[in-house]
């Protein structure tokens, strides 16, 4: 192999690792935005969200007198 396409090859996978990476920092960073946080900023309100169930009781709690 000619040594122009071996560094065509090195960029390219350089290229596609800084893709990589950049990708993973946004994820992170939407992450980050759900775990705790609105996109404004404000604090999230566990009354509000419709993926805890209220009703649900838990066999300890059921055998308590």
């Amino acid at each position: 192999m000619s040594i122009t396409f071996q560094k065509r090859q090195k960029e390219m996978k350089r290229q596609e690792k800084a893709r990589e990476k950049a990708t993973r920092r946004a994820e992170k960073k939407l992450a980050k935005g759900k775990d705790g946080e609105n996109s404004n900023g404000a604090p999230v309100d566990p009354a509000l969200d419709p993926t805890i169930d209220w009703a649900y009781k838990s066999e300890i709690e059921l055998d308590r007198p």
